[in-house]
């Protein structure tokens, strides 16, 4: 059995590994494609793990948000354009969303004003950045909530069959 880690800044990769309570050599028979010391070079930094492997992990681990923490941190596309996502409880999620709904809402006529004549003008910008971020705000919840019904499937909460046959309804 290989020695515990004590380094102090773990990656997201080791953290998870450790959560489940494996050492490299069995997280490697769990992932089946991922050799042990491609793990220990994917925790440490010394090599990113590629999308297949993170892939791989976060469906073996049953972590899909490994996935998000790929693409929003270390793929340099995504670091553009995906934001972090972290996995709250579904109340949570439902509050943020429904906070950022009625601020939206409230704010819907003043958008239809800014964007009737096809351009944003000089004394519009700050109405139209706040309304932007809070339109974003909504996307992240949305996503929040996508990350967090991912982990109810992958660990058995909801029922998988049934939910991608109501989906696909």
């Amino acid at each position: 059995m290989g020695r515990a880690s004590t380094k102090k800044n773990k990656t997201r990769y080791q953290l998870v590994r450790e959560e489940l309570g494996l050492s490299r050599e069995k997280a490697s028979e769990l992932l089946e494609s991922i050799l042990p010391d491609r793990i220990e070079k994917i925790e440490s930094e010394k090599s990113m793990p590629h999308p297949d492997e993170v892939l791989t992990m976060a469906e073996k681990y049953k972590r899909p948000s490994l996935c998000n923490h790929y693409c929003s941190t270390q793929c340099p596309i995504g670091q553009q354009y995906v934001p972090e996502v972290q996995v709250k409880e579904l109340s949570s999620i439902v509050l943020e969303m429904l906070a950022s709904l009625n601020s939206v809402s409230k704010k819907k006529d003043r958008l239809i004003e800014i964007t009737a004549d096809g351009k944003i003008d000089t004394d519009e910008i700050d109405d139209f950045i706040h309304i932007q971020e809070e339109l974003e705000r909504i996307s992240i919840t949305v996503e929040t909530l996508q990350l967090w019904t991912e982990k109810m499937l992958a660990n058995g909460v909801i029922d998988a069959e049934a939910y991608r046959t109501k989906k696909n309804q």
